[in-house]
């Protein structure tokens, strides 16, 4: 089977994530463990007790999914599972397919991803900014709904569709008060859902388009190497194979929309047809299913899952 391994992103950490395969894989702790060294403090003790409201900090919540899908890697590698032939990460989780590739030192991508949080909570004042899923609309027709709100707006503010998670499964960031009109006028136009996401950060949105060159200067500095693996990117769809293409796309990242459909199709179209969950949940299989029933997929967050998935993709 030809497969490819996906990262999540922010949303997937929970109190007490991974603590089944903690039990059985020392990898893990130790993992957390460098994690928490870069950045000086007991990650994994925070992972295990909470308070949840501390993890759902972005400042901690990145370094902490970022060590959570490494673990999970590193069990895939300790039980022999093969190398997969594309890696994808949804926002966030792309550091992590960094990570994995080889193009970063696990600690360099700690303190980047930590970094990267600050940035992004500094950009906008708390309670000015937020993102919103809308469910069951189309996705032109939202786009279109955000450019109309936004042109109403005082100027400045922004309205966007940030992450096209699934067909018609759509994720808007901007100011809050334009979310909260869109929320209302999409459910006037026949959205099935529509659901504040409990974030005070615009993710993807132009909002952050100054975090994106601050988050640039900070890459610069920091070594980076040819993917061992390739990565398809979140900005484009398409994998980048030359270093500084690499840091322009994941400056870019910050403010440009995620396009996570066009990358599971990517994938599709060079031959993959299993995916492999690395990291805490359930959330990127669900939306392949949405994308596409014909993907076989896994998720390694638990030991049942890690079984699941060798038998998956050792299937012809």
């Amino acid at each position: 089977m030809k497969f490819a391994i996906q990262f999540p992103g922010q949303g997937s950490q929970s109190v007490g994530m991974l603590s089944e395969l903690a039990a059985q894989y020392p990898v893990v702790k130790s993992t957390f463990a460098e994690a928490g060294e870069a950045m000086g403090y007991d990650l994994w003790q925070l992972v295990c007790n909470g308070p949840g409201e501390e993890l759902d900090r972005t400042e901690q919540t990145q370094p902490a999914l970022l060590a959570a899908g490494m673990a999970c890697w590193r069990i895939w590698q300790l039980r022999e599972g093969p190398m997969p032939d594309y890696l994808v990460g949804h926002s966030l989780g792309e550091y992590t397919a960094l990570v994995a590739a080889d193009v970063l030192d696990f600690s360099d991508g700690v303190r980047l991803v930590q970094r990267r949080a600050q940035l992004m909570q500094a950009a906008v004042p708390e309670g000015e900014g937020g993102m919103a899923a809308i469910i069951g609309m189309d996705d032109v027709a939202l786009r279109t709904l955000c450019d109309e709100i936004t042109d109403n707006a005082v100027p400045g503010a922004i309205l966007q569709a940030v992450n096209f998670n699934a067909p018609g499964q759509v994720v808007i960031a901007g100011n809050s008060a334009l979310i909260d009109t869109a929320m209302e006028r999409a459910s006037e136009a026949g959205a099935k859902m529509t659901k504040r996401l409990p974030i005070s950060v615009p993710c993807h949105s132009d909002l952050l388009k100054e975090a994106a060159m601050q988050l640039a200067e900070t890459m610069e500095a920091i070594p980076m190497r040819v993917p061992k693996i390739p990565i398809i990117h979140n900005i484009d769809a398409h994998p980048h194979h030359e270093v500084e293409d690499i840091r322009r796309a994941m400056a870019s990242q910050l403010h440009s929309p995620v396009l996570w459909t066009d990358c599971i199709q990517s994938l599709i179209a060079e031959g993959v047809t299993g995916l492999v969950e690395c990291g805490p949940g359930r959330v990127l299989s669900g939306l392949a299913r949405r994308i596409d029933r014909s993907l076989a997929s896994a998720s390694l967050h638990d030991p049942a899952g890690i079984d699941t998935a060798l038998t998956l993709v050792a299937a012809d």
